[in-house]
């Protein structure tokens, strides 16, 4: 055991694992409530679910062939309105990001990161033997615009994971004509959110903007992103990426379905709204451009959240966000009966 530890590449000691949020099966066996009573409201997915196009394409993939991403690849050019030759797809936006970090960062290299934020930027940055700079949020989750000249790229999230909040056009491209970093735009959530800064991976050769089909599309459990990049990179990471780039039949064949039925998606988003409104009033959370709120507690946030699993509500203990302390929860927004749900316990828990 101990030579095969000393096996293990050093970097490994400074890597602190992704926490995903708590599913049915662990809440069940430990607080005995039936996974049938059980509100899911803490990663984030769309209550809803993906277009009844994705089920139907889903009865007719062929498990024994290799996926053919071609068609995907032209949805998502229609989609993003961006050339194909700017499409590059993986498994997940974690699938994304993976190859595109192999692809600009090596040993000693340094990332800023903006805290709080999502965990995955620094786990990428750490197995990359990479060095993260921390920079902390403003009182309103805004980001600083000075990026240190020795840092490689830069990770920003819009709409943030977990404050909810926009970073302006203005800053970004501030950052983007002020560095030679490469320059990583995750918009996750951005089909819930009043903008989109998108356009300007066509004017920027820097700017890689990453999006995902979990979110608005409701295709969590298929694992599809994609980014729209500078055809220089974009060329690179077709090079770099695994066979197939991790997909698989299953999410092609979803991909381009749920991409099919727009009309579905846009009534997901704005039912999703209208109850995040709902969830906001009575709350008073800091204002969301995302599918979920960011809600500050007057106790420490891991008593509050295991208060509401003992309910059977799961949501977010953001203490596993770097810089977002121990008094901020987050919780996603659900169906309107999910969310009657979470406003009961919420009285009883946070009253």
């Amino acid at each position: 055991m101990e030579k095969s530890s000393k096996s293990l590449r050093p970097c490994l000691d400074q890597l602190k694992p992704y926490i995903a949020g708590k599913g049915y099966t662990e809440i069940s066996r430990k607080y005995g409530v039936p996974p049938e009573k059980i509100v899911k409201l803490g990663s984030n997915e769309n209550p809803y679910g993906p277009s009844p196009k994705v089920l139907s394409a889903m009865q007719r993939v062929s498990p024994e062939r290799y996926p053919e991403p071609e068609e995907l690849i032209t949805s998502l050019a229609e989609y993003t309105k961006c050339p194909e030759q700017m499409i590059v797809i993986g498994a997940g936006m974690d699938g994304v990001m993976d190859t595109l970090t192999r692809l600009f960062l090596d040993k000693g290299e340094k990332t800023q990161i903006y805290t709080p934020t999502f965990s995955y930027y620094e786990i990428l940055t750490t197995l990359c033997g990479a060095t993260p700079l921390f920079v902390p949020r403003g009182p309103r989750f805004e980001i600083s615009t000075k990026i240190r000249e020795e840092v490689k790229m830069v990770f920003i999230c819009s709409p943030n994971n977990p404050t909810g909040n926009l970073t302006s056009g203005e800053d970004v491209k501030t950052i983007l004509e002020s560095t030679k970093s490469i320059v990583f735009l995750d918009e996750a959530y951005v089909e819930f959110a009043e903008r989109s800064l998108l356009k300007l991976a066509r004017k920027y050769d820097n700017l890689v903007v990453g999006r995902t089909m979990s979110k608005a599309f409701g295709l969590a459990g298929l694992r599809l992103g994609y980014a729209v990049a500078p055809e220089w990179i974009a060329d690179q990471y077709r090079r770099a990426a695994p066979p197939f780039f991790g997909i698989t039949c299953a999410s092609v064949a979803t991909g381009v379905a749920a991409l099919s039925d727009q009309d579905y998606m846009k009534r997901s988003v704005d039912k999703i709204l209208t109850e995040r409104d709902r969830l906001r009033k009575e709350t008073g959370s800091h204002p969301s451009q995302a599918n979920f709120l960011y809600i500050e507690t007057a106790e420490p946030s891991d008593i509050v959240g295991e208060r509401f699993l003992q309910r059977g509500i799961i949501i977010r203990d953001c203490r596993s966000f770097r810089g977002a302390g121990d008094y901020h929860i987050r919780v996603s927004v659900g169906t309107p009966e999910e969310n009657d749900l979470f406003l009961t316990a919420y009285r009883e828990v946070c009253a």
